[in-house]
């Protein structure tokens, strides 16, 4: 039996299926740079449409998967075929390239079949992503508010204004009642003179002696001639003091004068309820009154009603000019602390 006739020239068996995709590679690449290079150099890479009736159509690759597709020599060597060995395994020739350079490229084909060796690639369904790992977000610090004072501001921030309350206005002090305690020891010692001067008019008249005095004393102290006209001193004085109030002595001095005609009135006054009154009648009540105008003990009330109010009112006006004197030293303060205006301590 003879041996076959070998096709082409004998080529060197590539030693692994990359070196015959690594070599169509570069086929296609020397292609494309040559292609490159006559664009450069100024050839069309189109003829133009004189060029076509001169020249023929360039040859179509055939398309290897075609059924008319008879391989050529060069693609037996590719696929590792040796005519002189016609019992070695014949590669697949799906996975490599035809040595032309028609542009066809197997891998990017429908009917690309994997080599042997890359039988144990992974399908796509069967692809498994790695494990998820948990994510832990990362942990903010804790935060602490600042700690400030009031005279450090948050940085950043315009100052919030502070309303504080306006000092209230001192009131003034009055007199009007230091004038009315001042009045009741002026009426009891009004009351005491005006009893010891009834005694006396009574020992000059013979009617008080040293046997009866007790006795005698004892019956004024019960009657109305008596406290009417301490009740009325009183009054008078008061209403004085809260006309006055912190006036200087003075007025109390000039206007003394109304509360000894006061008193001089509570004498006749005196007179009508020890009658009484209710028991007399007008003709009557107008005789009683008449004939105690000018007796001594009326005039001794007048006086003693003039003379207690301007001594007495002596004491009431020096303790006016000591609260005129606190109000004043009030109102500067005041003044003072609205010029200063509000003041932030710390404690």
């Amino acid at each position: 039996m003879t041996d076959p006739k070998p096709y082409g020239e004998p080529v060197e068996e590539p030693t692994s299926v990359d070196d015959v995709v690594g070599r169509a590679h570069e086929g296609l690449a020397d292609a494309e740079a040559a292609g490159r290079d006559a664009v450069a150099d100024g050839y069309p890479t189109e003829p133009a449409a004189t060029d076509t009736a001169a020249e023929p159509a360039p040859a179509v690759a055939a398309d290897p998967l075609s059924p008319d597709y008879e391989p050529s020599d060069d693609d037996y060597a590719a696929a590792g075929y040796d005519p002189a060995r016609p019992e070695a395994p014949v590669r697949d020739m799906t996975d490599a390239q035809p040595a032309s350079v028609s542009g066809y490229d197997a891998a990017s084909s429908p009917a690309y079949a994997v080599s042997d060796d890359r039988a144990d690639a992974p399908a796509a369904n069967e692809y498994e992503a790695p494990a998820a790992v948990a994510y832990e977000p990362p942990v903010a610090p804790a935060y602490e508010a600042p700690v400030l004072t009031p005279s450090e501001p948050l940085a950043g921030s315009n100052p919030q204004p502070i309303f504080v309350q306006a000092p209230e206005a001192p009131r003034p002090r009055g007199n009007r009642g230091a004038a009315g305690a001042i009045g009741l020891i002026a009426a009891l010692a009004f009351g005491v003179l005006y009893l010891a001067a009834w005694l006396g008019f009574g020992a000059i008249r013979g009617d008080v002696t040293v046997e009866n005095v007790l006795e005698v004393t004892l019956g004024i102290l019960g009657t109305w001639a008596l406290w009417v006209p301490v009740v009325v001193f009183f009054f008078a004085f008061w209403l004085l003091g809260c006309l006055i109030n912190r006036g200087r002595w003075g007025l109390w001095v000039i206007f003394g004068l109304l509360v000894g005609i006061a008193s001089y009135g509570g004498h006749l006054l005196g007179q009508l309820f020890q009658a009484p009154f209710w028991l007399l009648s007008a003709s009557e009540g107008a005789a009683l009154v008449e004939g105690q105008l000018l007796v001594p003990l009326a005039i001794t009330a007048f006086i003693l009603g003039r003379e207690l109010t301007i001594w007495f009112g002596a004491w009431v006006a020096a303790r006016g000019r000591r609260v005129t004197e606190l109000n004043n030293e009030a109102q500067r303060e005041y003044e003072r602390t609205l010029e200063a205006g509000p003041q932030l301590y710390r404690q």
